[in-house]
């Protein structure tokens, strides 16, 4: 019974499947009005993506992952914070999207898998466990970049948040020397190098700067957007900093100033509270690696007390 209702259930999944594909489902209202929103804002000013992804994508992931974001955008799923993750590090929406779905058709092959070797060692046939077994599998191996994702843009963010407030000092100091705000911006970043991995923040700003003059936009909006690209809120502060007082080359240092003293004695606290988090783990475990070997000494004579 519980194995033709199983065999039912993937039968209707898959014919549902066959006609989802054939007759897709038209745009939400959701998904027409943030397009309209869209339109709108580019109406009211330029925007582009500032931050290019440096993944590459092969044809066939690039058409599933196409597939897949179409299907997000049809239900009005944005997925901003994934988003500026992979925009932090460097990946593709798209590709990430088809990573995440071969995944989890890989984890389904388990089920064959498990099904044939209960078969051969004679545990019996019976499909349940292994299909369920495989569903777990493709839930875990679909929800396993998400992680990987925002564990490394947790990392990256963090060293973004560091290269802000050097490059604030970096502006300040120009600002000293007579140079207006565009101008020192400019020359703030291009004390970087190149694009390696020592400097890749500062390059990031580079760029965004960069297509600031090719878009049509100030420095500081260029700058807000790449914020809010790649969900760094000292970067949409600053933006709305420059804005409020570009006019001013005192009031500006000042606040420059101000703030990158404000992101040091932040970043001193969060690795203050991570010493200390560390400090905390290796006491503990000093403290179980004493109870086990007072255990060890204390077990012979506990058992021969037991025993006599």
């Amino acid at each position: 019974m519980t194995e033709t209702l199983m065999a039912g259930g993937v039968l209707g999944l898959g014919l549902f499947l066959l006609l989802r594909a054939l007759f897709p489902a038209r745009p939400g209202l959701v998904a027409r009005l943030l397009a309209l929103d869209a339109a709108r804002q580019d109406g009211d000013s330029p925007r582009m993506q500032l931050v290019l992804p440096d993944e590459e994508v092969s044809a066939f992931r690039r058409t599933l992952g196409e597939r897949v974001a179409r299907f997000y955008a049809a239900r009005g799923w944005e997925a901003r914070s994934i988003k500026a993750d992979l925009a932090l590090v460097g990946r593709s929406f798209e590709g990430f999207l088809a990573t995440k779905v071969l995944l989890a058709v890989s984890g389904l092959l388990a089920f064959p898998i498990l099904w044939g070797w209960l078969t051969v060692m004679g545990w019996g046939a019976s499909p349940t466990v292994p299909l369920w077994s495989a569903l777990a599998f493709a839930v875990v191996f679909f929800m396993l970049p998400d992680l990987q994702i925002r564990r490394d843009a947790a990392t990256r963010r963090r060293d973004f948040r560091h290269v802000v407030g050097a490059f604030l000092d970096l502006v300040s100091m120009n600002l000293a020397g007579g140079r207006g705000v565009p101008e020192a911006l400019l020359m703030s970043v291009s004390v970087s190098g190149g694009p390696d991995e020592s400097n890749w923040a500062m390059s990031r700003i580079r760029e965004a700067l960069s297509n600031a003059r090719i878009v049509g936009i100030t420095p500081w909006q260029a700058l807000g957007q790449l914020g809010d690209e790649i969900d760094v809120d000292e970067l949409r502060d600053l933006s709305a900093a420059l804005g409020l007082v570009a006019d001013d080359g005192a009031k500006v240092r000042a606040s420059l100033t101000a703030r990158a003293a404000t992101l040091r004695r932040r970043e001193l606290a969060e690795i203050e509270g991570r010493a200390g988090e560390r400090s905390q783990s290796m006491l503990v475990a000093q403290l179980l690696l004493c109870a086990g070997f007072v255990i060890f000494l204390s077990y012979p004579a506990a058992m021969k007390m037991l025993g006599s």
